[in-house]
């Protein structure tokens, strides 16, 4: 009889966590074991391309999860643009809270440590946040704005977004998530 482990997963799960609160360069193999509790000789069954294929495997996961938010809060907003504009500054603002303010953006973290000079990580991490915008845009055309002003808008507030996910962390506060949905409503009834 197959025995079935979880290890895969626990060593998925604690390396996102620790790429999302210290980096891809601070984050060690023997850390993401210790932590996961998963045996080595487990891990690199399951990670031959060792820690590059985790993170990879981590970030696809971890991306994935971000493009079915956005479609969730879409779907709870109903073409309300500024109800989703606000529900997703303040789903944003919750999550770090309930981290601690220690959960960063994989993507963003990945993207400053390994961008631009990374010739696998670069366009990986460029499709993420395409995807994303386009996500936001699309969430922004349902309720009725334009496609060109839903582009730009929703590249400035996926970029606002990031950048108060640093903010939080350091004022320990979900302030610069408020402001920017109080700052983007008010843009998406200026004509």
């Amino acid at each position: 009889m197959a025995r079935t482990t979880d290890a895969r997963e626990k060593a998925l799960e604690t390396a996102e966590r620790l790429f999302r609160g210290q980096g891809y360069a601070a984050t060690g193999l023997s850390q993401i074991l210790e932590e996961s509790a998963a045996p080595k000789g487990s891990f690199y069954h399951h990670f031959p391309g060792g820690k590059a294929q985790m993170a990879e495997e981590a970030l696809a996961t971890y991306a994935a999860r971000g493009d079915a938010l956005i479609a969730y809060i879409a779907s709870r907003t109903d073409g309300d643009p500024a109800a989703f504009v606000r529900s997703l500054c303040e789903a944003f603002a919750m999550e770090m809270e309930r981290s601690g303010w220690t959960l960063g953006c994989m993507a963003q973290n990945f993207a400053n440590e390994l961008a631009p000079g990374d010739g696998v990580w670069t366009p990986r991490l460029g499709l993420i946040f395409s995807a994303w915008t386009r996500a936001i845009a699309g969430a922004l055309q349902a309720g009725g704005i334009d496609t060109t002003r839903a582009d730009a808008i929703a590249g400035a507030l996926l970029a606002a977004l990031e950048g108060a996910r640093t903010l939080a962390r350091t004022e320990q506060s979900p302030t610069a998530f408020r402001r920017i949905a109080d700052v983007f409503v008010s843009a998406l009834s200026a004509p």
